[in-house]
């Protein structure tokens, strides 16, 4: 993530309205059926009403049979992965990386864990692997910016987020060499993804322009991006907040006489496809919440409020449920002790069924759910920490880890094949 100084959100103030349950109203234009043949080279799909009916519990692949039951944790401020023993919640190692690692990514095939390095701001990127089965780092192979790491559906490529540079690399997927770049010129930022139930396209979001982009990964194109706003279906406030020049944090809201409408742009974080593969969540730390996009027609259909600095978003082991991390602030460089909390979203009804606080406060950011479901493992971004929530009570564990802790992953994980981030199975 680049450094950049962020302006604060606008949840804290009460004044702040919008829509809240506009999702329920809309029905996604998605065509019937298309959904249901996935391109080729990728995995068929198996329930086209559950995209993530085997990433249930117990539906473990063959690939990862031998994986030591670890929680690997990339501590971005001290260049060193943690890697937690979930049993014992005991740190029982701790090894050098690259620069600035970001997130521990699972390889297509399952067998190789990633640690995505994106030295940012240097030019000394790489990507270190991580034997599974042993725990331990192999030899670094350098690559430019790699802040974050997804698989084509084929698994053939590496697609490299190149952050800084506005771009997708395409590497081999094994040796990690150049084959081709994919410019997003128009996605500041370019950041997480997922992926349409079939393949065909992904969505990424742009960080720093308030934006998610549709990439076509058949004919490797960039097909639209869009700005998101939990005014999305106010013009009367999208025009206001729009006008040119610098503006107060709050203005009044045109429509509603003594309340306000909030001007700061969004930060889109992290991505989630739902399990009929329709629409497309996105969770923004700036404006404290989940935006919602249909994924054929590529229009914003609603926005949920969940905490501040909705980051991160993880499916359920049932595919009914999706945990939003909400990092407790909205600042790129937070302080220990936030607002930190998780989110529950029913798929379903597309709305908030719980929430979690922690203790003494905290910084819950990216990581993964548990092989059984049982436990949500996230990286305390600000609190030098990983969290484990049960994920029937909101109890939740911390197990003090390295400098920053950002996109841990645990493992292993059901699924047949990885998407990439930290975890991103079907």
């Amino acid at each position: 993530m680049v450094a950049i100084v962020a302006a604060l959100g606008c949840a804290a103030a009460g004044s702040w309205t919008f829509a809240q349950t506009s999702t329920q109203a809309v029905t996604p234009a998605v065509k019937s059926g298309a959904e249901a043949v996935a391109v080729s080279g990728m995995p068929a799909i198996v329930d086209k009403n559950n995209l993530y009916s085997e990433i249930a519990a117990g539906r473990m692949s063959p690939a990862v049979a031998g994986a030591l039951e670890r929680v690997y944790v990339p501590n971005r401020g001290a260049n060193t992965v943690s890697v937690i023993d979930p049993a014992t919640l005991k740190v029982i190692d701790t090894f050098k990386v690259g620069v600035h690692p970001q997130h521990i990514v699972p390889s297509w095939d399952l067998r190789t864990l990633w640690v995505a390095n994106n030295a940012e701001g240097r030019t000394d990127g790489s990507l270190t692997p991580i034997d599974p089965k042993t725990g331990k780092p192999g030899k670094s192979i350098a690559v430019d910016d790699p802040y974050n790491l997804y698989w084509s559906p084929d698994g053939q490529y590496a697609i490299v987020v190149a952050e800084a540079f506005k771009r997708l690399d395409f590497r081999d997927a094994k040796t990690m060499a150049m084959k081709f770049s994919l410019p997003t010129p128009n996605c500041a930022g370019i950041n997480h993804a997922d992926f349409s139930i079939d393949g065909k396209f992904a969505l990424f979001t742009c960080e720093f322009n308030g934006s998610v982009t549709k990439i076509d990964l058949v004919n490797r194109k960039v097909l639209d991006t869009i700005k998101l706003s939990p005014y999305f279906d106010r013009p009367d406030a999208l025009a206001v907040i729009s006008v040119p020049g610098k503006k107060p944090r709050y203005v009044p809201d045109p429509s509603k006489p003594g309340a306000d409408i909030c001007t700061t742009p969004g930060m889109p974080q992290d991505v989630r496809v739902s399990p009929d593969g329709k629409v497309f969540f996105v969770a923004d730390m700036m404006v404290d919440g989940v935006h919602v996009v249909d994924g054929e027609s590529f229009k914003q259909i609603g926005f949920i409020p969940t905490g501040v600095g909705a980051h991160g978003l993880y499916p359920s082991r049932d595919g009914k449920s999706m945990y939003v991390a909400n990092r407790g602030s909205n600042k790129i460089r937070g302080t220990p002790n936030g607002k930190g909390s998780v989110s529950v979203i029913d798929f379903a009804s597309r709305a908030v069924v719980k929430n979690w606080s922690i203790p003494g406060g905290g910084s819950p950011d990216m990581g993964n759910v548990s092989a059984d479901g049982k436990f949500l493992w996230l990286g305390g971004r600000y609190d030098d920490t990983a969290y484990r929530f049960n994920t029937d009570t909101g109890a939740v564990d911390k197990i003090k880890v390295g400098r920053e802790p950002h996109g841990l992953t645990v493992w292993p994980q059901p699924g047949r094949f990885s998407f990439g981030h930290t975890g991103n199975l079907r």
